[in-house]
């Protein structure tokens, strides 16, 4: 499992998969679930080195001017599997954003939904939801077809997504996992490629 504890180092508290401090209960924070979420569709490369783990929210400002920072970080090294947990905390607008992005994996459209709605220009609600996502070639009829016949299992995965940013002792959003470091907050480039190098140096040993 990766541990809520940790020492801060900087902005970098580090975190550990099997730790002995947890019940084997605490299935929340299993590796599985924080990287592996069968309900999540996987960015980047999906058999990346490391991974990457996102909670954002479609209506934060610092969601939304870091997430160009990221996908530079993650395209130009080219093995990092990138994993977007949206975590709704703005309110209904943000859920149903949230809710019509995950009904888009019918239509296995679910990273470029994120992408649109994080990098659209217009206050977010339903109709700018519905209109953005058309925009890129989701069918919405369908997807709230899909939403309203997944409702239950949609609402699973968020709920998974809010307890496991709490568990971790997330603030807001954006947060990060990389590797097996917690990254709260939006940061530069340079600050996320010295926490995957770092990351990548806790796998080896």
């Amino acid at each position: 499992m990766i541990s809520r504890r940790g020492f801060v180092a900087g902005s970098l508290a580090i975190a550990t998969f099997g730790s002995p401090s947890f019940a084997e209960e605490d299935d929340i924070l299993s590796e599985a679930l924080v990287l592996r979420d069968p309900a999540i569709p996987v960015a980047g490369n999906p058999k990346g080195d490391i991974s990457i783990v996102e909670f954002s929210d479609y209506q934060c400002p610092y969601c939304k001017k870091v997430h160009p920072v990221l996908e530079k970080v993650v395209r130009e090294d080219g093995n990092i599997r990138l994993i977007y947990k949206i975590w709704p905390v703005f309110g209904a607008a943000s859920v149903y954003a949230a809710q019509m992005a995950l009904a888009a994996r019918g239509q296995k459209k679910y990273v470029e939904a994120h992408r649109a709605l994080m990098t659209m220009g217009d206050r977010l609600n339903e109709t700018t939801t519905d209109r953005t996502l058309a925009g890129i070639g989701i069918d919405i009829a369908e997807a709230k077809a899909n939403l309203r016949k997944n409702i239950k299992e949609i609402g699973a995965v968020l709920k998974r997504n809010h307890e496991q940013a709490q568990a971790f002792g997330f603030q807001g959003t954006p947060s990060f996992i990389i590797g097996k470091f917690r990254v709260p907050g939006a940061h530069p480039e340079e600050v996320f490629k010295a926490a995957i190098a770092d990351a990548r140096k806790a796998l080896k040993k």
